[in-house]
């Protein structure tokens, strides 16, 4: 017999299995023994009040014994000759783009101007130990795209998008722990990601799909209305009457392809600001309002909104025990993002702090038209590299000391690798956004008594929190609403925010080319 149910314990309880079992028996009134397995189906944390507790969703099985299920990747279909549809971009939406449009008997052919995820490695350790930048193989572009090396943060607010359930299932087909399926904000990690990603493409390839790595697009074939093919920079031709566009928030290149051909892009707002680490044992005691964190508690997130003179200023990409990482995809620029390993073990915790910008914002670079967003966002990331000293090292400020307008005269230990160099960042930032972040700041220690300290670290910039511009589609049929055959798709076509969120957009674009065909 099983019997589901929900219990409200301590971290210390949760944390154990026999002892949570006795828990259970006591309240059930169900003899020990009778219990022979107890299975989570979800956990969370509530940390609201001065006694933690983690909420959990359990299956007991009572005189029955569990059987678990192994996860094996999907049926192998074979589709080497059936119709092929052209993939730009190996990241999470073109790789579930890849593996849906394999389920509706079709042929991917996934163009990625990076290199395989193990591969990218090489270059992830130019820029944080020679301050070398790659331009296609970094922590943006590169097979996995920009989530495999910065997080692999599960968590998605986009529920309407699509199955989220789905993504995660999938995900641990791939080889994810199935601990994603329980966890009310999921976490994969960096350190686990690039084997995932390796099976997917193993899966893909398996199948007779296609996956060419050093392949950047350079130009889209296009006859009137109706799209054939890409050209790319080793002078190569592929051709295809259906093409999906995934190539990720950082896609420059591509943008300016597009706004060059009068293909129809539109500026889409986005947020920028800064990213700040603290020490996570500090994070620790705000959060969980104690001296030590519970061995039983992982590292304690933050997710804190507040609204500064109408606009959102918030935190984004939050990374308990992680690591600040250099993410520019060119020379000549600074940015920065975060991420963790599975464990999360990292002595530091570091957010986004962002402002949320409006379309007003842009008008000194309108004569960019679509592209304005982009070019504010690209000024800010090579000023910082200027005043840096034409390195990767970063502009920094004590927490403390950006809120109230002084010199750090020294600064703290960083997890950012290049180096950090003490710079006053109203230099680096737009008026609007340094402002907006001071009055954030004060209003996060409010919520977050302790958080406003100089212990903390502010880096500049973090700008590429979404893509800067949004490629209009069909909401029917998504394709390009100019251009029959181009299916904008994930993050950098400015529908997604995230790896499910993508993962899933990926697969709504696959089923939508399999249903008009």
């Amino acid at each position: 017999m099983r019997k589901e149910l929900q219990v409200r314990v301590l971290p210390e309880v949760a944390g154990q299995y026999e002892v949570l079992k006795t828990h259970v028996s006591k309240v059930e009134k169900i003899p020990l023994l009778a219990i022979r397995h107890i299975q989570i189906l979800h956990r969370s944390i509530d940390a609201r009040q001065k006694v933690i507790y983690i909420n959990l969703t359990l299956v007991l099985y009572i005189d029955e014994d569990f059987q678990p299920t192994q996860a094996v990747p999907p049926n192998v279909k074979n589709v080497i000759n059936s119709e092929e549809v052209i993939i730009i971009g190996a990241g999470p939406a073109g790789l579930f783009a890849a593996i849906e449009l394999i389920n509706q008997g079709l042929k991917p052919i996934i163009l990625e101007r990076g290199k395989d995820v193990k591969a990218r490695i090489e270059d992830l350790r130019a820029i944080n130990i020679h301050q070398t930048v790659n331009e296609d193989s970094n922590y943006c572009f590169g097979e996995g795209g920009a989530g495999t090396y910065s997080d692999g943060k599960l968590y998605t607010r986009s529920k309407k998008r699509g199955n989220v359930s789905e993504i995660l299932h999938l995900l641990v087909q791939f080889g994810a722990t199935p601990e994603i399926l329980v966890e009310a904000h999921p976490h994969i990690g960096t350190n686990k990601l690039p084997d995932i990603i390796k099976n997917m493409r193993e899966y893909i390839r398996s199948c007779g799909g296609q996956i060419h790595f050093h392949t950047r697009v350079t130009d889209l074939i296009i006859d009137g209305d109706r799209i054939l093919g890409i050209k790319t920079l080793k002078n190569e031709t592929y051709s295809s009457r259906k093409i999906i566009l995934a190539t990720g928030h950082s896609a420059r290149d591509i943008f300016t392809l597009l706004n060059h051909k009068k293909i129809a892009i539109e500026l889409k707002p986005l947020a920028i600001g800064v990213r700040v680490e603290h020490p996570q044992s500090l994070i620790d005691s705000i959060q969980y309002k104690c001296d030590t964190r519970s061995p039983y508690l992982p590292p304690s997130p933050y997710n804190v909104v507040k609204q500064i003179e109408d606009r959102g200023v918030y935190s984004f990409c939050m990374c308990p025990g992680g690591v600040i990482a250099p993410c520019a995809t060119s020379p000549g620029e600074i940015v920065t993002n975060g991420w963790s390993s599975s464990a999360r073990a990292r002595p530091t915790a570091n957010s986004g702090i962002v402002v949320e910008l409006k379309e007003e914002d842009f008008i000194p670079f309108s004569s960019y038209g679509a592209l304005a967003a982009m070019m504010y966002q690209k000024e800010i990331e090579i000023k910082a590299w200027e005043l840096g000293g034409k390195t990767q090292v970063a502009p920094a400020q004590r927490l403390l000391d950006f809120v109230n307008g002084k010199v750090s005269l020294d600064l703290p230990k960083t997890s950012y690798s290049p180096g950090i160099i003490s710079i006053p960042l109203n230099e680096v930032l737009p008026k609007l956004i340094h402002k907006a972040l001071v009055r954030g700041f004060k209003a996060f220690d409010v919520v977050m008594k302790g958080y406003l300290t100089n212990d903390a670290v502010v880096h500049a910039p973090e700008t590429r929190t979404s893509s800067p511009v949004k490629i209009p589609r069909d909401p029917n049929t998504l394709e390009h609403i100019q251009i029959k055959g181009l299916y904008p798709c994930g993050e950098g076509a400015g529908y997604a925010g995230g790896i499910v969120s993508a993962a899933m957009d990926g697969m709504k674009v696959a089923r939508a080319i399999g249903t008009n065909i």
